[in-house]
């Protein structure tokens, strides 16, 4: 058998899973603009990486049982088609994700079909090279042991390397589709070391191949990109809605939901039935009216602008994503001296200001998959009461879907534990079945000073409180008390179709 050295094995194992797992990291990235990025999102991410590792590993296990330059041949081959498949899934995925969302009724099958589709095959070949590399490693030692313990450090040592660069330096940096790019040079390269490590007389095919694999690349950088902006969290988009282009208005999505819309020249009027409520509850039920507020989620800053042009109080926003906030000033006309921005988590920025008061909390972080989990429980509600004002309400958005509602209910028989008034308020209009609905739950001292409001949304909306016998009936029967411990708002939020 021919002698390789062991260091360059062990060293080629690391590289390739670092590059697996930056890999399964931009694969939740690049799946938000089209399902989101939700608990289900990474589920299926995790599972189908695994998967395809595990069918590579047994295929892998297989061409180890060929000579040491036919198994490495074979492996180059896989790391070739890796990197094409790799440097394909930038272009392949918008492609399928229209169709395949629209024929699964589940969004949690949509978005498990929809990533064995593009990612298995990826961490299908990435899995081949282990049981070859590991083989020959250990039939080139004189010690085996050490040997085998190295190719598994190595493996374990490259996926912690692949995770950390790809959450903290490529995707913030560099963006998704370069990422990738990066990923397949790096399969390329070590493809063709293994044809040349096995001699194999195929190497101008290997070489072709790389060529191709290279130019599915860079057609994957040439084609459009789904953001505008990618930061450290989101995938960032600008839509032009304008009629008249002297008149701008302007749509934030975020990942794949909009979360607001401003128009340059009404900073007053709000564009969405849940920027509308939370508007106009928070005028009608705070105490004074330079009353001042915390807002948990910046997306468009629509409220808060809104709040700033009617000259209310101080304002605070606690907005996770720098970038979020930037786009709000460049592209929708928020003024951020008009407010303190905390770059920040919403519950950590209440807990660790404990001697702030507010008159007014805003909670703005719901999507239409998935809240943030620390922002309906018990323990949340208890720590937004403790930094309300006397008099003080707590105001936040929820969606749901009207044959449901268990989300709702849960969230409400939470805060009943916290507020001692807890009003559900809604556009009134008779909803079609399984509709998507949006509420803004209240909590606070009192109840509202009426029980129906009319205000833009852009266009005249009628909103009403539900009765509360309707409110307290839902909660009992529907609802479950969400706490640090157990809250399963993914599941209480999940279709049945």
């Amino acid at each position: 058998m021919r002698s390789f050295p062991v260091w360059l094995l062990v060293l080629a194992q690391a590289v390739i899973s670092a590059a697996s797992l930056v890999v399964e990291i931009v694969a939740g990235r690049m799946l938000a603009p089209h399902v989101g990025m939700s608990l289900y999102t990474w589920t299926a991410v995790i599972a189908v990486v695994l998967a395809g590792f595990s069918a590579g590993h047994w295929w892998g296990g297989r061409l180890a049982e060929k000579p040491a330059g036919g198994a490495l041949s074979w492996t180059g081959g896989a790391l070739l088609a890796g990197a094409i498949m790799t440097a394909a899934s930038v272009l392949i995925l918008p492609w399928l994700a229209g169709p395949v969302l629209a024929v699964t009724a589940h969004p949690v099958w949509g978005i498990t079909a929809l990533t064995t589709l593009v990612f298995f095959l990826p961490s299908f070949f990435a899995g081949v090279p282990a049981p070859v590399l590991t083989k020959i490693a250990v039939l080139a030692s004189d010690r085996t042991g050490p040997a085998l313990g190295a190719m598994f450090a190595a493996g374990a040592v490259g996926a912690i390397a692949g995770t950390l660069l790809a959450g903290f330096l490529f995707i913030s940096w560099l963006g998704s589709a370069l990422t990738l790019a990066i990923v397949t040079m790096v399969y390329v390269t070590t493809g063709v070391l293994f044809f040349w490590m096995g001699r194999a007389k195929r190497l101008p095919l290997a070489l072709a191949v790389s060529a191709l694999a290279l130019v599915v690349a860079g057609l994957a950088l040439a084609a459009p990109a789904p953001c505008d902006r990618e930061s450290r969290y989101f995938c960032l988009r600008v839509d032009d809605l304008s009629a008249d282009p002297a008149r701008p208005v302007r749509l934030m999505v975020i990942d794949h939901l909009a979360h607001g819309i401003s128009a340059r020249d009404l900073p007053e009027v709000q564009f969405t039935d849940h920027t509308a409520m939370l508007d106009a509850l928070a005028r009608l039920r705070a105490s004074r009216p330079d009353f001042t507020s915390f807002h948990i989620g910046g997306g468009n800053y629509a409220v808060p602008r809104a709040f700033a042009s009617r000259g209310t109080g101080a304002i605070t926003v606690a907005e996770i994503d720098p970038e979020v906030t930037r786009l709000a000033a460049d592209a929708f006309w928020f003024d951020p001296t008009t407010a303190r921005v905390l770059d920040e988590d919403g519950r950590r920025a209440l807990l660790t200001r404990p001697d702030a008061r507010y008159d007014i909390i805003i909670g703005d972080a719901f999507t239409d998959v998935v809240v943030p989990v620390h922002l309906v429980t018990q323990e949340f509600f208890r720590l937004a009461e403790a930094r309300l004002a006397p008099g003080g309400s707590f105001l936040m958005n929820v969606i749901d879907h009207e044959n449901r509602l268990e989300a709702l209910a849960s969230i409400v028989r939470t805060m009943q534990t916290a507020f001692p008034v807890v009003e559900v308020w809604t556009r009134q209009a008779q909803p079609l079945p399984g509709e998507r609905m949006v509420f803004v739950v209240v909590g606070g001292e009192t109840r509202t000073a009426q029980d129906a409001i009319i205000v833009p949304a852009p266009d005249q909306t009628r909103f009403g409180a539900l009765a509360d016998g309707l409110v307290a009936q839902l909660a009992e029967t529907r609802g479950q008390i969400l706490t640090d411990d157990y809250a399963p708002i993914d599941r209480l939020m999940g279709r049945q179709d």
